[in-house]
């Protein structure tokens, strides 16, 4: 103490400074210190001013979202329309396609006038062919509003829609097989002609249905088509491109033994042709048929063949060996595990042919077939098939097979006539699926029908199997029918072409499209047993109240 005492006595000064020092020391970190809190300050206050604008940009675009600019509108689907066309005849095509891309399916077909409807005025002259003519329509799937009509021939042997790139345009089109031979590719959008182009089949053909796209065999970048026409024994095969219509190579010969029909099977990259007559079967891989038009060989991957099924081909005849009998009325593409299965009816027997491997899958004994097999699921995710089969003069007997076994899990017997439409299906969304069935149905013990059998509607759904729903009686002629999902897992509707066909006279033609709701909640309920279930209004309400699904 003493020590410092006398240091500050002897230097007065140095203390001094060092205090003044100190001092400005404590004065600037002072200085620090309220500019550091000036800056936090500022800071926090632009945060809070950051997050204001944000919240209210936020508000901004959630009130101008909701109530400024307008939400695409989804199109509202009237229940039931009509369209009607007087002095017509129709033909037995009828196509959904989604035509002016509102997501809802429209629908395609083709009738014979001296003019077409009132929307638009055109006529045969439009397109330089006498009248009448034939002309594509296109009608709106919500509304029933004309969307577009084209002149396409004289007459109509095919329509083929959906196939994608026709004429090489962006979106899909309509190929029409016209007699005098034309062919006619039609934009799906706007209905006007791609390109058109005459053919020369000769005379006394009949085409085979339906007209197969095929890879791009041309390198033109686009798919192309393939054309068959039986005349006598022979069938002859026209390849064309599917960008201007014009044919590939010369035209190809097939020898067959008699009137036949065909099919496609996609094996792997191997598309193959079954062709049927009543005693044969014959296999042309698509390598053979780019040959014989072309007289090349070209290593292109869709002109690969199978070495299972060449090993079942005849090289000479290209007859293929899977059953001893004969008597063949239809052959159907089934789905398998890996590819195709070949579904081969014949008059008495039904039977499942491995597209693998070429063996028998499965037998069934079945009459004479009145309809192409159709595919749907009594079993939820089970594939089956529904065969209708004469068993008697008016009458048929509609049958569920499983795919995988042949194993029958429902039938039932109607009344049928002659130009009875065939069966429809929609997919439900608890994984089975709605059969949409035409027939006359008699209570057993009640079958002292003497006239022709009435053409009734029937709905079935493998959760009542015991349970039909009679939705509507036709007394007119029905020319089409088909059934679909007009928009995506929603809005089930089936569609009616009605009116005379092109061998008679002109009259009205109607074309119906109904929600198949509407029928149901007005339904007659049918009990083909007389098990115990529910109440009559109660199996109305359940089956109205059933949801859809779309499997693509």
């Amino acid at each position: 103490m003493d020590n410092k005492d006398s240091e500050a006595e002897i230097h007065p000064l140095k203390t001094e400074d060092a205090k003044a020092q100190e001092n400005h020391e404590n004065s600037v970190e002072r200085r620090i210190i309220s500019k550091q809190t000036a800056g936090l300050s500022r800071l926090s206050r632009w945060r809070t001013a950051a997050f204001f604008v944000s919240l209210f940009l936020c508000l901004v675009i959630v009130f101008a979202f909701s109530f400024i600019i307008p939400c695409p509108e989804r199109p509202v689907s009237e229940r039931t329309w009509f369209q009607s066309y007087n002095n017509a005849v129709a033909y037995r095509f009828l196509a959904l396609e989604d035509v002016n891309e509102d997501k809802v399916q429209d629908v395609l077909f083709v009738f014979k006038a001296s003019n077409g409807s009132s929307s638009f005025n055109s006529s045969c002259l439009d397109e330089g062919l006498p009248s009448p003519c034939a002309f594509v329509a296109a009608v709106s799937g919500t509304n029933g509003r004309a969307l577009w009509e084209s002149p396409a021939a004289q007459d109509v042997e095919w329509m083929e829609c959906g196939i994608q790139q026709l004429g090489g345009a962006g979106a899909p089109g309509c190929l029409v097989v016209g007699k005098p031979v034309a062919l006619t590719a039609l934009d799906l959008r706007t209905g006007e002609v791609q390109w058109r182009q005459s053919s020369d089949f000769g005379a006394n053909y009949t085409l085979l249905t339906p007209v197969s796209v095929i890879p791009d065999v041309d390198n033109d970048g686009v798919q192309d088509l393939v054309i068959f026409i039986a005349t006598g024994k022979k069938i002859k095969s026209f390849i064309h491109s599917g960008k201007n219509g014009q044919q590939i190579g010369s035209t190809g010969s097939l020898a067959v033994d008699g009137s036949a029909r065909y099919i496609r099977l996609n094996l792997g990259s191997s598309p193959y042709f079954l062709f049927y007559t009543e005693n044969s079967l014959y296999a042309y891989s698509l390598k053979d048929l780019y040959s014989a038009a072309t007289g090349m060989e070209r290593k292109l991957p869709s002109l690969q063949q199978d070495p299972q099924w060449e090993k079942n081909i005849d090289s000479t005849t290209h007859r293929l060996s899977l059953l001893s009998s004969g008597d063949f009325r239809y052959l159907a593409k089934i789905p398998g595990q890996s590819r195709e299965n070949i579904l081969v009816i014949s008059s008495e027997m039904a039977t499942l042919i491995s597209g693998k491997n070429l063996q028998t899958l499965w037998t069934l004994n079945v009459s004479r077939a009145l309809s192409e097999p159709l595919l749907g699921y009594y079993k939820p995710d089970v594939l089956g098939v529904l065969l209708e089969s004469e068993i008697g003069p008016n009458k048929k007997k509609v049958m569920i097979v499983e795919s995988a076994s042949g194993a029958v899990q429902w039938d039932l017997t109607l009344n049928s006539g002659a130009e009875s439409p065939g069966p429809a299906m929609l997919s439900t969304a608890d994984h089975r699926s709605t059969f949409l069935i035409w027939g006359d149905y008699e209570e057993p013990g009640n079958e002292t029908r003497s006239t022709a059998p009435l053409q009734k509607l029937y709905l079935f759904h493998p959760s009542y199997s015991n349970i039909l729903l009679e939705l509507r009686n036709n007394t007119d002629q029905v020319i089409a029918f088909s059934a679909a999902l007009f928009e995506r897992s929603r809005h089930a509707c089936y569609v009616l072409l009605r009116g005379p066909q092109p061998s008679q006279e002109p009259g009205p033609v109607s074309l119906m499209k109904r929600k198949l709701k509407e029928d149901v909640s007005e339904s007659k309920v049918i009990r083909l047993s007389q098990a115990a279930v529910d109440s009559e209004q109660y199996i109305r309400n359940r089956l109205y109240r059933m949801r859809f699904h779309s499997r693509e």
